[in-house]
C-alpha cells in the first residue's frame, strides 16, 4: 500500500486510526511510517495517525486517548453551556490509558464504553455533563439542545435512562421553547424557590416577556450581548411602562448579575414578592 493509499484509508475511517487498523486493512507498519515521513498522514501520538482537515478539538483529544466528549462536545454543537473555565473534556472509557501531551489540561472521562476518536453523541454529552459539571449545567444544555432541535423524543428518553436518578427530574420538566440557556438557569433557581411562575408570556401592549412570577411580576433577562445601546434601552423602558399600566411590576437583571451576583438577584426577588403577597392579603387578592 502506498502513502496516499494509507492517507485515503485514514480518510475513510473519519480523519484518524490507530496503526491496528490500518494493519487490518493491508497497510504494513512500514508503510504506515513511510507516509508518515512523507508528509501523506500526521502522527498524533504512537500508534495513532491523521489525515486530511483534522478538527483541533478532535485531534487533542485523540492525543490524551479519546473522543471530544461532556461540554466540549456540546459547545461543538452549539448547545449554551456555562463553564467558566472552559478546558477539554475527554471521554477515553473505564481502562483506557491517558497519554500525556503539550499543554494538557483536559478533564478525562472514564464512564462505561469502547471510546474511540472523534465526538461523542449528543446524549452521551449530556449524560457526561450531568456528573461532571451539575444540575443547573445540565438542565441548561439539555434545554438548549432541545431548543436547537438536537434532541429527538428518542434522544431524551436516551438521556433520561441513562442520567443517575438525582438528575431524571430534571428533563421531565424541561422545555423546548427556552429563549437562552439563561433563562433555563433562572427558571431552575426559581422553582428550586418554590415561586411559581409562567414561561414566555404574551401581555397585551407589551409582547414577550421571559417570565410572570405569581402573576404579578415581570422578570426579564438579558443577555450578555443585549441592550448595549440607548434605543435598546429606551424600548425596556417603553415595555416596562406598558407592563405597569397592566398591574405589572418589571424586574430586569443581566448576564453577569445571574451568573456572578445570584444572592443578590434572590433577595431582590423575594423581597418583590413579598411586598406583593403583603398586599394580596391586605385587598383579599390571592398571590
Amino acid at each position: 500500500m502506498d502513502s496516499s493509499a494509507v492517507a485515503s484509508t485514514i480518510r475513510m475511517l473519519g480523519g484518524i486510526a490507530r496503526t491496528s487498523q490500518l494493519r487490518a486493512r493491508g497497510a504494513s507498519r512500514m508503510q504506515v511510517a513511510r507516509a508518515a515521513e512523507r508528509g501523506a498522514i500526521e502522527r498524533v501520538r504512537t500508534g495513532v495517525y491523521a489525515a486530511g482537515l483534522l478538527p483541533p478539538d478532535v485531534r487533542r483529544a485523540a492525543a490524551h486517548g479519546g473522543e471530544v466528549g461532556c461540554a466540549s462536545a456540546l459547545r461543538q454543537r452549539g448547545v449554551w453551556v456555562w463553564e467558566p473555565d472552559e478546558r477539554l473534556h475527554v471521554w477515553v472509557g473505564p481502562d483506557a490509558r491517558v497519554h500525556p501531551h503539550d499543554g494538557c489540561r483536559c478533564v478525562t472521562h472514564r464512564d462505561a464504553g469502547g471510546a474511540a476518536f472523534g465526538v461523542v453523541s449528543i446524549s452521551r454529552a449530556l449524560v457526561q455533563c450531568a456528573s461532571c459539571l451539575g444540575s443547573e449545567v445540565f438542565f441548561a444544555a439539555f434545554e438548549s439542545a432541545w431548543a436547537l432541535g438536537l434532541l429527538t423524543a428518542a434522544d431524551r428518553g436516551e438521556v433520561r435512562a441513562s442520567l443517575p436518578a438525582r438528575f431524571r427530574w430534571l428533563v421531565d420538566i424541561a422545555r423546548p421553547d427556552a429563549g437562552s440557556g439563561l433563562e433555563s438557569l433562572l427558571r431552575l433557581r426559581l422553582l428550586r424557590l418554590g415561586i411559581q411562575l409562567e414561561c414566555q408570556v404574551v401581555i397585551a401592549g407589551v409582547g414577550r416577556v421571559d417570565f410572570v412570577l405569581e402573576g404579578c411580576i415581570v422578570l426579564e433577562v438579558d443577555g450578555r450581548l443585549n441592550h448595549e445601546g440607548p434605543s435598546l434601552r429606551h424600548r425596556d423602558l417603553v415595555r416596562d411602562a406598558a407592563a405597569a399600566a397592566a398591574g405589572y411590576e418589571t424586574l430586569r437583571f443581566d448576564y453577569a448579575m445571574v451568573i456572578h451576583d445570584w444572592p443578590r438577584v434572590e433577595r431582590a426577588i423575594l423581597a418583590r414578592l413579598q411586598v406583593h403577597r403583603a398586599a394580596g392579603v391586605r385587598s383579599g387578592i390571592p398571590r
